[in-house]
């Protein structure tokens, strides 16, 4: 059985576990890639949607200005695909990183661009909270700050929901960047294929696919302990 599996899987066996071109470092930069894009870029993206909320209309602190000018950046930031983002903003990754290669200058791209896409996410739960409740507190004298502490608790379970959704799609991005050399999950699958080395190509996607399914598994569990702790 082991002789088989070799003889089928010879390229995956020969790139080994360790080294810096091993299975370990490809998996390895792809969660470096995705932890640390989603903690950057999400912060950026809920500081935003905050803005977009509050500033609007309907909001605790309507401003025309301010509201027009979050909107038109994170529009122009979704507006512009990813591939074309990497090379847009080398030489920002050049000056604040040192260089425009390896993870940790991807950094850079992936956290700008899922700033933008979960910011409109959040905006939308934010938005869909009842106003009926908002009104309420204001009557009873909350402040701003607790406005919006009322806003998160009542969209918490749809924030887990929209952050697994933009985990999900960080994970795709980290593979788009790796095949323009941040290495990773995805610049080993597209290096292999290049090479006709399908065996490769064929455990990179599923190893990609395993860390798709394990991130929505607990983000939808983790949206039904919040649902279930809200109604006891």
């Amino acid at each position: 059985m082991i002789n088989w599996l070799i003889k089928v899987l010879t390229n995956v066996v020969s790139m080994g576990w360790s080294g810096d071109y091993g299975w370990w470092a490809a998996i390895y930069q792809t969660l470096y890639m995705t932890f640390f894009s989603a903690i950057i870029g999400g912060a950026i993206g809920l500081v935003f949607a905050i803005i977009l909320v509050i500033s609007d209309d309907d909001g605790i602190l309507p401003n025309g200005k301010i509201f027009w000018l979050a909107d038109k950046i994170v529009s122009i930031f979704r507006a512009i695909p990813f591939i074309i983002l990497l090379f847009v903003i080398s030489p920002f990754t050049q000056v604040l990183i040192g260089t425009t290669l390896g993870a940790t200058a991807a950094l850079v791209p992936l956290s700008l661009s899922v700033a933008q896409f979960y910011a409109r996410q959040i905006q939308v739960v934010l938005k869909s909270v009842d106003t009926g409740k908002i009104e309420a507190a204001q009557a009873l004298g909350a402040n701003n700050w607790d406005i919006l502490v009322i806003y998160m608790r009542e969209s918490f379970p749809e924030i887990i929901r929209v952050s697994t959704v933009t985990l999900i799609s960080l994970v795709g991005l980290t593979a788009m960047a790796g095949a323009i050399g941040s290495g990773g999950l995805g610049n080993t699958v597209v290096t292999f294929g290049q090479q006709s080395k399908y065996d490769v190509v064929w455990i990179g996607t599923i190893a990609l696919l395993i860390l798709i399914f394990a991130i929505q598994g607990i983000g939808d569990w983790l949206a039904k302990r919040i649902n279930h702790a809200d109604m006891q």
